[in-house]
This record gives structure tokens, sequence and C-alpha cells, in this order.
């Protein structure tokens, strides 16, 4: 399972204030934290900036990878934000987050996917906007299929996004999510998925009784990538408790070894 921590992002006042002090510190600290919690890579944000985003996610870049060794989610709207702190990834394979089946998006960034030999995040959104089912995420999944394809970009670095929307405002979200994975980890020879878990609860009390439930379910849908934050009380028990339940955790090895190093 690929786990993205998703705490170093702009949007949180905290890191806002962080990156505006250049506080590396802090940052350092909150990187160590996602991964010892379990992260196996690491999202870097500083979109909220418009004005200075490329200079902001440059230096988390640096300073993240020199307190952690996993690699990066390099996370921006900006091709030109992404590529600069591609340029200064030293960590391994990093991920570009992310691509649409929007054609602009995709004749900006693929180049960056191909060129860097990134894995990226394909959001399941087209011409036309929000998905509105599981039909719509799938025909938009399918476009980035064929426009990877023909750029030469093997489908296993792609993890599809079915894009989560609130339960408090749709209620068939949830189930629209869960069947859009199960057809593409189906029906796409090599994808991966992925999701940004947290949106499910958006709104809602006791969110993290709503986010691991709905982890389970996505789990079993076959997703194999999450976009959460590893910290957040029991979500990373929840995880490798779901995979020794479905058989993607052979002998239980990693629940067990989590258990032996208090991790559970």
């Amino acid at each position: 399972m690929l786990i993205v921590g998703e705490r170093i992002n702009t949007s949180r006042k905290r890191i806002r204030r962080a990156v505006e002090e250049r506080d590396a510190e802090f940052i350092q600290k909150e990187a160590r934290l996602q991964v010892e919690a379990g992260a196996t890579m690491v999202d870097v944000n500083a979109g909220t900036s418009v004005k200075n985003e490329i200079d902001d996610l440059k230096w988390l870049v640096e300073v993240a990878q020199e307190a952690v060794d996993v690699p990066l989610c390099i996370d921006s709207p900006s091709a030109k934000a992404l590529e600069e702190g591609l340029k200064l990834h030293k960590n391994g394979r990093p991920m570009i987050n992310s691509i649409t089946a929007e054609k602009e998006r995709m004749d900006e960034i693929i180049p960056l996917v191909k060129d860097n030999d990134t894995l990226v995040v394909a959001l399941c959104m087209g011409e036309s906007g929000p998905p509105k089912n599981a039909e719509e995420r799938v025909a938009n999944a399918r476009v980035m299929t064929d426009a990877l394809e023909a750029a030469g970009v093997p489908l296993d670095r792609a993890y599809f996004d079915p894009v989560i929307f609130p339960v408090s405002t749709d209620p068939q979200a949830p189930q629209a999510a869960i069947d859009a994975v199960r057809t593409i980890m189906t029906e796409f020879d090599g994808a991966h998925t992925t999701c940004g878990l947290s949106n499910i609860s958006y709104g809602l009390p006791k969110r993290n009784h709503l986010n691991r439930v709905f982890l389970t379910l996505v789990i079993q849908a076959g997703i194999d990538g999450l976009i959460i934050d590893p910290t957040e009380p029991n979500m990373m028990s929840t995880v490798l408790a779901s995979e020794a339940l479905l058989a993607r955790d052979e002998f239980c090895m990693n629940y067990i070894t989590a258990e032996r190093e208090g991790r559970l």
C-alpha cells in the first residue's frame, strides 16, 4: 500500500506560517512524524501562495527530504512549480499530484511525468467538471489512460483518484467512488488507485469514525494507495488490520511487525 502523508500543505494555517517564516524545524518534524506513523511518501504543497509558490515549493522539497529518506509527492496546480520542485528531488521516484482528463492539463503534466520518470495521481475529473457517478469517473480514467499510453508512460505509474466528495453533500458519493475503484482495479491492467480519503467526512462531526470505515470499504474494493494523515488516531492500524483481513498481508506479517514496533 502506497501511503502518502498529506499534512505538509499550506492550506493548513500552521504549515502556512512555518513556510512563510522558513521554519525548517517544524516542517521536518511534520515529515518525520508522518513517516514514523507509516507514510511511504510525503506530500508537499505550497499552492495557497500563488505569488511565491515556486520558491515556497522548492524550499519545502529541500527541507523535507533532508529529514526523511522517502520520496516526495510534489503537489501543485502549476506545471512550472512542479518542474522546479522535481529538479531538486533526490529521494527515489517522486510522484506528481496531479493530472486530470482535461486536455490542457494532460498536455502540461504528462511530459513531466515521462521526462522525470515519476508516478502520478490521475484525478478522474474531465472537461465537464466534477464527475457525477462511477461511470463518469471511469470514462475520465480511460481518457487519461489513452493519453499516458500514447506518451509512452506505463500504466503502472498512474494512481487513479476517483475524486472523493463529502457524504454530507452527496449521499451517493462514497458508493460512486468505491464502484469506480473496483472497476479501475479490475479492468485497467497494471493501474493503481488512490484517494484523498478525509474528504469523505468534511463538514461532519467525529470525522475519524467516517474516515476509518470508508477506508475499509475502499481497501475491500481494491485500492492500493491512500492520501491520508497517517498520524490520525487509529488510521494506520485500520489500514493494517484491513489488509490482514483481506488477504493482502501474507501471514499477517505487516500487522505483527507493527505491533512489535508499537505502531498499532
